[in-house]
């Protein structure tokens, strides 16, 4: 069998949780009146592999699966998207995660996840397949997937790949604290991998627990210190903030009502990536870019990731490249 390397040079790799987010059919009301829920496959680094993938670039994902139904549901969604499977590994060991999500009357939600264990955080290191690297455009991956279980072993394997192979790794804490029992260790956990990235998406609610900072003017200093190139911080409604350190950026938040935000901020991420990578840059390029390139690729995030939010679930709701242009946006 041919490489991903080979059939797709440039591409990004995800790695990390891939689950079902449990929809339900009524927003603004208690739990408990919700009658039904409709399934669809989500997991932040599956979400940005698709959003690329959407988008035209080509894109792979690392993780594993129950051998059940939603599992068998997932890797087919992101077939359909666009998103190689190939390396997705499927185990009886465990099942496929699930996420069942509250949606406010403003569309935003909160979670209550099934996965003790779920397969995917089962997924080790010598799963992941060094092969996929040489030629890739970059890694992806967030915090959920990096608790103390044998997934975040596999996450450290991955990104000593990309080093290897020059590939741009990015980094979206994405934090969910209901996952942990520690909030400390959380911190400390997130804080372990900001070193390790090229990129990091930081956003408003989640800058003073990870910097200790309020003002992300007074957190760079010490993330850029600490060897990350490009820091994304969003604003939600407010838009979005790119830095590197001689260039900064900003576009303004996509005006829209807000259906379901699930999965906006991963739309917004695929989005930028791709965007960077029709610009040509690299990891050695990465802290060149002006600040109307930094402008101009936060516009295109945040008008997709906006687009986003007028439908319900994630993967379904991301616009394509086609659309995007369309709708006067060009990758």
């Amino acid at each position: 069998m041919n490489t991903m390397a080979n059939r797709y040079p440039g591409a990004l790799i995800g790695i990390g949780e891939a689950l079902i987010d449990m929809i339900p059919d009524k927003s603004g009301v208690a739990f408990s009146e919700i009658e039904n829920f409709a399934p669809r496959t989500g997991g932040a680094p599956a979400n940005v592999c698709a959003a690329f993938a959407k988008l035209g670039g080509s894109s792979l994902m690392l993780t594993q699966l129950g051998d059940d139904l939603f599992g068998k549901k997932i890797a087919s969604d992101l077939e359909g998207a666009g998103v190689d499977t190939s390396h997705i590994l499927f185990t009886d060991e465990a099942n496929t995660a699930l996420a069942f999500v509250s949606l406010e009357p403003d569309g935003n939600r909160s979670f209550s996840f099934y996965r003790n264990p779920s397969a995917d955080m089962l997924y080790r290191e010598e799963s992941v397949p060094a092969e996929v690297f040489k030629g890739a455009f970059a890694l992806h991956f967030c915090s959920v997937s990096l608790g103390d279980f044998p997934m975040k072993e596999a996450h450290i394997r991955a990104i000593e790949y990309a080093r290897t192979n020059g590939v741009i790794v990015s980094f979206d804490p994405n934090l969910r604290f209901m996952l942990w029992d520690d909030r400390d260790a959380l911190q400390k956990t997130v804080n372990e991998f900001i070193p390790r990235c090229d990129i990091l998406k930081i956003s408003d609610e989640e800058l003073e627990f990870i910097t200790g900072r309020s003002s992300i003017d007074d957190a760079l200093p010490a993330l850029f210190d600490s060897g990350v190139r490009l820091v994304l911080y969003t604003c939600g409604a407010e838009g979005a903030y790119a830095y590197t350190k001689s260039a900064s950026g900003y576009a303004p938040a996509l005006k829209v009502n807000a259906v379901d935000t699930t999965g906006a901020g991963d739309a917004f991420i695929g989005a930028f990536l791709r965007r960077l990578q029709s610009l040509g840059v690299t990891t050695d390029t990465l802290g060149d870019l002006s600040s109307e390139e930094l402008s101009e690729t936060l516009r295109f995030s945040c008008a997709y990731s906006g687009m986003s939010v007028t439908s319900t679930g994630a993967i379904p709701s991301y616009p394509s490249a086609s659309e995007m242009a369309d709708a006067g946006y060009e990758v």
